[in-house]
């Protein structure tokens, strides 16, 4: 039951085309908008208002877990925001809350920006399909679009887990089972160990946290299941170098052969101001696991894989810097923020003069 002057607050985000609320002490509501955070005209809010708000959202065993560990995600349903993502943090020992609007549907694949070869890689009968990038960068969007093409176009059984919910997918052609840590599962990594039991066809983890969750899904992959999954890395090389680097010895060779055999590909995104700044536009890099992929993960030659993202364009591959300058080409972002954005910023100078 959420107190009256959040319930204000969640009612009020059709009116700002909000991304995100952020309930800070000392400072009014404020709202993401396009990416920019926008102070609400209203009093600042007092540590005793958050709290009180946050509490209203809290079950007691939420609470306790709350108390203990003192960060939080879980998922609420508001009657006129609709699905939002509530995360709990502390600071100067009171709770502060951000919370994410999930939205109503699934958008296209040509409304998120995202590549046609992105589609293909969902169809998959087994191997991982990896979503990365920094927090914000729409990775859960992406996400929940490849569940739906599989979804309306699949017989199959998809099982979710996510840290929370943020999109509920309704059945089509496939059963789509969605579990909740903390409403459906005590823990993400024993969820994942269980999944494997629940005869899936796909497995979709809301995010590759440890070596844990990591072994896990390699195996899943490895073993006939399509596995998506998201991960924190800034793009291709750093994803691939963190799932490796996490573990050693004899199970990094391990682990280093399962990601050359089971890989499919992986997609690191990004969310940029438009040009005319009324909205966000994705900028991605997509690698696809060819042949000559497989070997450079197999010998550990990860510092190649930009020359060959660079030359693999007839494979469907895309690298950040190229897609950038193709982005302010089509006038969708401008000079300033390609160049600030890439990683080798005389990629794209070289192209524009």
């Amino acid at each position: 039951m959420t107190s009256e002057p959040l319930n204000r607050l969640l009612s009020s985000v059709n009116n700002f085309d909000a991304s995100d609320l952020h309930l800070v002490a000392g400072v009014p509501p404020a709202f993401r908008v396009n990416g920019e955070i926008i102070i609400a005209d209203e009093d600042a809010l007092t540590e005793a208002q958050i709290d009180a708000m946050a509490g209203s959202l809290l079950n007691e065993h939420q609470r306790r877990k709350f108390e203990q560990e003192w960060e939080l995600c879980i998922s609420i349903l508001h009657r006129v925001a609709g699905r939002v993502r509530a995360t709990f943090y502390r600071r100067n020992s009171h709770t502060e809350l951000s919370l994410r609007f999930c939205g109503e549907k699934v958008a296209s694949r040509t409304e998120l920006g995202l590549p046609e070869k992105l589609d293909e890689l969902a169809r998959k009968p087994n191997g991982l399909v990896l979503i990365t990038g920094p927090t914000g960068a729409g990775k859960t969007t992406t996400l929940n679009y490849l569940v739906d093409l599989i979804n309306h176009e699949r017989r199959c059984k998809i099982v979710t887990i996510e840290d929370p919910i943020e999109f509920v997918h309704e059945n089509k052609r496939a059963i789509v089972v969605q579990q909740e840590v903390l409403t459906d599962v005590r823990s993400f990594n024993r969820a994942l160990i269980h999944v494997l039991r629940q005869d899936p066809d796909v497995i979709v983890i809301g995010e590759m946290r440890d070596h844990e969750a990591i072994a896990t899904a390699l195996m899943a992959a490895e073993t006939g299941h399509l596995v998506l999954a998201t991960m924190h890395s800034p793009n291709v090389s750093h994803a691939m170098e963190r799932i490796i680097g996490v573990f050693e010895g004899s199970q990094q060779k391990q682990i280093v052969m399962q990601l050359a055999n089971s890989l499919q590909g992986i997609i690191a995104q990004d969310l940029l101001p438009s040009a005319d700044r009324a909205r966000r536009v994705l900028a991605y890099e997509l690698l696809i696991a060819t042949g000559a992929v497989r070997n450079l993960i197999r010998e550990n030659q990860l510092h190649h894989l930009e020359n060959t993202l660079q030359m693999g364009r007839k494979d469907g591959m895309v690298l950040m810097d190229n897609h950038l300058y193709d982005l302010y080409c089509k006038c969708a972002i401008t000079y300033d923020t390609a160049i600030s954005r890439a990683r080798q910023a005389d990629r794209i100078t070289r192209q524009k003069t």
